[in-house]
């Protein structure tokens, strides 16, 4: 299913003829996924955190731009979850306008989960596969 999020697209965020710089997109998509997961208990601190997975890396972040962000202001993040392997998952996601009507840019991200000792691909907790069933497409 589908989750939605809001974005703030600050000045700072803007390139030089004042459209949303193109590394920003993939800033939002993270905040927006982020957000998500920090309302089912993940954190980066292993004495809060409700799940063992605290090293989720980025394999692949692929984007294609459709029609740019034109100044400041809020923007929605949509994301899911397409596949979800042993060790790694892939996100689906848009960005769009407030409105729904232009999708300024979709894609897609890899991430990874490691292993905190070694740093290589581990399998997913059982704790973070139900948590993430709400993401699941398909």
């Amino acid at each position: 299913m589908t989750q939605t999020r809001p974005a703030q697209v600050h000045f700072d965020d803007l390139d030089a003829m004042g459209l949303l710089h193109n590394s920003r997109y993939a800033l939002l998509v993270e905040r927006a996924i982020s957000a998500y997961w920090a309302e089912q208990g993940w954190s980066f601190d292993p004495a809060i955190s409700k799940f063992k997975d605290l090293y989720l890396a980025v394999r692949e972040f692929k984007i294609t731009y459709s029609a740019p962000v034109m100044g400041a202001g809020e923007v929605l993040v949509d994301f899911w979850i397409d596949r979800m392997g042993r060790t790694s998952g892939v996100y689906g996601f848009r960005v769009l306008s407030e409105d729904r009507s232009v999708v300024h840019a979709e894609g897609y991200r890899v991430n990874v989960n490691l292993d905190p000792q070694t740093f290589r691909p581990t399998p997913f907790s059982a704790e973070l596969r139900t948590a993430a069933e709400p993401l699941m497409v398909g």
